[in-house]
């Protein structure tokens, strides 16, 4: 399945029927008088959030959207039938926005949550509604009102719990891979992973948590460079974030650096994110290496983020990392200031 996190659309209410012109013309009624019905209000476009889709990969060559029409009005003051809604199925974590102003719609987190985009157009008026005792024969009716019409931004966030973050070949989609049923491509070479991965970690007490794989992110990403200006969006939601670094690289500090400068200039509350720091690829060092416990020590003194050393190829010091993350997660759950701040949406 092509992943898609962006699109552009336009959406366009109905158009609401328009008002009749009728008389009444019935044996034995000796004053008819005016008759005409209202024309049926126009259908609106509405989103709906739903659970089974994680792409906008239908909104990649439908772009336009438009309601049904309202019915005219009918004879004996009937009205004209409604035109249907349009309901639009998006993934849980859509952010709506107004293209032209950038002004933000709405942000459909939970399933089943819906947004109106585009309202329809109010139904004419008959000529019913124009009697009066000056004219007892109103020849007049109203024309339907057109609908609401927009261009509107869709962008995907995807709806993790724990991002896994670090620069290309960190060891991201074999962590992923290692706690979760998740087989994202894996090779030796950067930006293997071009697009989230997103796998279930089963918790001790049986529950699942959703670990987002983002693709590797490099120095000056915040600026479009590489892969990381595209999915920096999907770490917004995320409650913890989990910055792997390759040990084996030349300077692991600097590797970190990087990933921290990034998040810092991209904003949107980042950096506020509790972190955890996993020194990857041990497994790769002397059993008796002094490098781990030496780049360990120094990040420690560089922030106050809890750091492990981790193998995730040899499923080595994981168990230990999980209960962190398990901790830091049922804190953050009984801060109810924090998990608000997380849901909504970003300027």
């Amino acid at each position: 399945m092509q992943f898609i996190d962006q699109a552009d659309i336009e959406v366009q209410g109905g158009k609401g029927g328009d008002g009749l012109v009728a008389f009444r013309r019935e044996k034995y009624v000796p004053a008819g008088g005016p008759s005409g019905g209202n024309g049926g209000h126009g259908g609106s476009v509405i989103l709906v959030a739903v659970e089974h889709l994680q792409t906008l990969l239908d909104f990649k060559y439908a772009h336009h959207f438009k309601a049904e029409d309202g019915k005219r009005g009918g004879p004996k003051n009937m009205t004209g039938a409604s035109g249907a809604d349009l309901r639009i199925e998006v993934p849980c974590g859509t952010v709506v926005y107004d293209a032209e102003t950038e002004a933000i719609l709405g942000d459909l987190v939970q399933p089943g949550q819906e947004l109106c985009v585009a309202k329809g157009g109010k139904g004419g008026l008959g000529n019913k509604h124009f009697l009066s005792n000056h004219n007892r024969a109103p020849e007049r009716a109203l024309p339907g009102l057109p609908g609401e019409e927009r261009c509107i931004r869709l962008e995907l966030k995807l709806l993790a719990e724990v991002g896994i973050i670090g620069l290309p070949n960190a060891g991201k989609s074999t962590l992923i891979s290692t706690l979760s049923a998740a087989r994202p491509k894996i090779a030796d070479y950067p930006f293997t992973t071009l697009i989230p991965n997103l796998g279930v970690v089963r918790r001790p007490s049986g529950d699942g948590t959703v670990f987002a794989d983002i693709p590797g992110l490099i120095e000056g990403a915040h600026l479009g460079t590489g892969l990381g200006h595209d999915f920096l969006r999907h770490i917004e939601r995320t409650r913890l974030l989990l910055h792997l670094v390759d040990i084996t690289q030349e300077d692991p500090l600097a590797a970190y650096h990087t990933i921290q400068d990034e998040l810092a200039a991209y904003g949107r509350g980042l950096t506020d994110r509790p972190q955890i720091i996993a020194l990857n690829k041990i497994d790769a060092l002397p059993p008796d290496s002094p490098v781990v416990d030496a780049i360990a020590s120094q990040l420690r003194s560089l922030s106050a983020y809890p750091v492990f050393a981790i193998s995730a190829v040899a499923n080595v010091g994981i168990e230990p990392l999980l209960q962190q993350i398990w901790q830091i997660l049922d804190h953050e759950v009984a801060n109810p200031a924090l998990a608000a701040s997380l849901t909504m949406p970003q300027p």
